[in-house]
């Protein structure tokens, strides 16, 4: 196997990180109402940081697969995003440093880039790995948000109910890493959020402060969600009008609700998954309908990171 230390660029000169955090952020996975994008960009936006890794894209990304977008200005070629794999140092807003992983899924060398991520926590100190991601549900936007927790550790993830027994789904590079991370006796945890399926394909703010909230629960980390609360506001009274506006959507929204209801008072919790016919979704439904958004988010032609 090649050697991982040669697929990444880390700076010379970094301070003290004490035991760090890492979050894992990638793109190019399932990203319901955006909700992992809109995290990542929030926590770049609002907090101190700078970049510190940098990972050799050429090896791992298939341009042809998904194509980086070029600006072409009247009679000459302006602008080319360059599809970037990067490993950031933040601080919190109580001033605490903690990494981010930020960039698209790797097309290629999966386990090489497991194996360069390991590297970099080993290196770094890494004391816990958190993933992001959010999966669409037959779930109604007038309920509080869920969201499903796994970890290497049960006690990692305490005060956080399971809500399937056993599932095979399309597998993503994070969630190798995390399972990698796992057989070595690293702490690693993840969150995929619950998004309804109708609003899957638009931007879902809620969805996003629900991520970095249970990414604070978990770690101690004071991460700020105050633009993206504001953002989720906003969007529910949008998603309010329109469905106000059809009565077919507004039969949709009230039927999701009653389901939801009953399946949590069957339960006696009052924030979980419920499904379009009331018990929970098999697992050859649940990998078709991750399969199905999967398609439909890796379009050839998509860019990386988009």
């Amino acid at each position: 196997m090649l050697d991982p230390n040669e697929l990444y660029e880390l700076t010379d000169d970094l301070p003290d990180l004490g035991q760090p955090v890492l979050i894992q952020a990638l793109t190019g996975f399932v990203d319901a109402g955006s909700a992992t994008r809109l995290a990542r960009e929030h926590l770049l936006s609002t907090l101190e940081g700078r970049l510190i890794a940098t990972f050799d894209v050429d090896q791992l990304v298939d341009y042809r697969s998904r194509r980086p977008v070029m600006t072409f200005v009247e009679d000459h070629w302006e602008r080319y995003e360059e599809p970037q794999l990067e490993l950031h140092l933040l601080h919190d807003d109580a001033g605490t440093p903690f990494l981010l992983l930020t960039g698209p899924e790797p097309d290629l060398q999966w386990e090489r880039f497991v194996a360069s991520v390991i590297e970099l926590i080993r290196r770094l100190d890494v004391r816990l790995t958190a993933g992001l991601n959010a999966i669409p549900m037959a779930v109604p936007h007038t309920r509080p948000t869920g969201v499903t927790a796994h970890a290497t550790r049960r006690d990692l993830i305490a005060g956080y109910e399971p809500w399937l027994q056993r599932v095979q789904v399309p597998a993503s590079a994070g969630h190798l890493l995390e399972y990698r991370l796992g057989q070595q006796g690293r702490d690693a945890l993840g969150f995929a959020v619950h998004v309804p399926h109708y609003v899957a394909q638009s931007e879902y703010p809620a969805a996003a402060e629900l991520l970095l909230s249970s990414i604070s629960r978990t770690t101690g980390l004071l991460l700020p969600n105050e633009g993206l609360r504001s953002a989720a506001e906003l969007v529910r009274t949008d998603i309010d009008r329109q469905v106000a506006q059809t009565n077919e959507a507004g039969a949709l929204v009230q039927a999701l609700e009653e389901q939801y209801d009953a399946f949590a008072r069957g339960r006696g919790e009052p924030n979980l998954l419920a499904t379009q016919s009331g018990p929970l979704p098999t697992a050859d439904e649940l990998g078709a309908e991750l399969e199905r958004f999967l398609a439909e988010q890796g379009r050839p032609g998509d860019q990386p990171g988009r």
